[in-house]
């Protein structure tokens, strides 16, 4: 619908209404930040069935800088009730996720990226659920717990830290609201600390929403590395994951803050 985000989600609350089953997609700066109040007032509040996507999320947009880098999206749709987020860590996981949004029957919003990723081992095998996350590798001495782009810089990380003594394991939490508190807290109880990496602003998103848990549940060492209160800016998106912090070693760093202050 061009470049009418508002009109956009009006519509698709009407055809959802009507029974159809609706995918409303956009940038994700423009859905969630110009036409939060349509999604709030006619999708959210009734409970209607529309799945939102919002694409080219987070800083790496890159050169297009700014206004279309949204780093809020999360915490925006996080703030609804009743509505559920989802995040793609590759190709093959977002496709899976968008079939599992829609069929939910819940409203639900898809955060995509523009940039390729590499694509994460076995997940053509695996089924992703609302409320679902999955185990990529196993591990006894940290929890990392990652979404979207940052999955594949937490195998990175994990990798890094088996050769110097510490064993990860790597959770992708593709599913942010609502948590998968089960596999969260079965890790934290084997690793005792964590680290959480997110492509997004650190209030608001994966990152206060795993510390909401750990501190009513289990509470242990956390770590964050996400954008630390800040907006973006123009570049390309492998120096501004570097300038913002979001790489694998910056996870390492992290988890070995975290290691070290655990119950031993």
């Amino acid at each position: 619908m061009g470049v009418a985000e508002q009109n956009m989600v009006l519509a698709a609350a009407g055809l959802a209404l009507s029974g159809k089953p609706v995918v409303a997609c956009s940038l994700a700066a423009f859905l969630t930040g110009r036409a939060f109040d349509q999604i709030r007032s006619c999708v959210a509040i009734p409970g209607i069935p529309v799945t939102l996507v919002g694409t080219h999320a987070g800083i790496t947009v890159g050169e297009d800088g700014v206004t279309h880098q949204m780093t809020e999206d999360v915490a925006l749709m996080r703030s609804l009730p009743g509505m559920s987020v989802m995040t793609a860590a590759d190709a093959v996981s977002a496709g899976k996720i968008l079939e599992s949004a829609v069929a939910s029957g819940r409203p639900v919003y898809v955060r995509l990226g523009r940039e390729p990723v590499p694509e994460i081992p076995d997940t053509a095998r695996e089924s992703f659920t609302v409320g679902g996350g999955r185990l990529l590798v196993e591990g006894d001495g940290i929890t990392i717990c990652a979404t979207g782009i940052m999955v594949s810089e937490a195998m990175l990380a994990a990798e890094v830290l088996a050769r110097q003594g510490v064993s990860a394991e790597v959770i992708d939490c593709y599913s942010i609201k609502p948590l998968p508190e089960q596999v969260l807290l079965a890790s934290f109880r084997r690793t005792g600390c964590c680290v959480v990496a997110e492509e997004h602003n650190r209030i608001g998103g994966l990152c206060e929403a795993v510390a909401g848990l750990v501190s009513a549940r289990f509470p242990i060492p956390m770590r964050f590395v996400a954008i630390d209160d800040r907006y973006g800016q123009s570049g390309s998106p492998r120096e501004l994951q570097e300038y913002y912090g979001l790489t694998s070693g910056e996870i390492v760093g992290a988890a070995i803050q975290a290691w070290a202050l655990r119950r031993r």
